[in-house]
């Protein structure tokens, strides 16, 4: 997916770009039922993307499984992959994690992680796509094919 530029994120038409359930989750901060996203259970390397505007978000090696029914991080990928910011929704003080090139709804960080900062990303499937690592491709394909030359 091509990450457009700034000046043309503004102008996306995003009911057209996004499926229903990306256009809730993303532009209206929605959040997907627990247990229901396809990424909850992907255990392949790669990148997690944001599937509004494609910029990376979240690597593979930073996934984990928390038993929480969504896909958890325990950092995103780099500083500015995401911006965070203060969620008082829902009777709840939270902390909303949004996509920094796009500011689309992707979820909420929490201080219940795993390693040593102690965070999880919690986010939505539907906020993310996913781009597998062409070695894992590549190791994938050989093992389906019988591992032979």
């Amino acid at each position: 997916m091509t990450i457009p530029d700034d000046r043309d994120i503004q102008g996306i038409d995003w009911r057209s770009k996004l499926t229903p359930e990306q256009y809730r989750v993303l532009r209206e901060g929605g959040t997907e039922p627990a247990w229901t996203g396809p990424l909850n259970s992907n255990k392949a390397q790669g990148d997690y993307v944001c599937a509004g505007c494609g910029a990376p978000l979240f690597r593979s090696d930073d996934k984990y499984d928390s038993g929480s029914g969504w896909p958890s991080f325990t950092a995103p990928m780099g500083g500015e992959a995401v911006d965070e910011h203060h969620d008082v929704s829902h009777g709840m003080t939270r902390t909303e994690v949004k996509c920094a090139k796009c500011e689309g709804h992707l979820g909420h960080v929490f201080p219940d992680g795993p390693g040593f900062k102690g965070l999880r990303y919690c986010i939505n499937s539907a906020s993310l796509d996913f781009t597998a690592d062409e070695a894992g491709a590549d190791r994938a394909n050989s093992d389906s094919d019988g591992g032979g030359d």
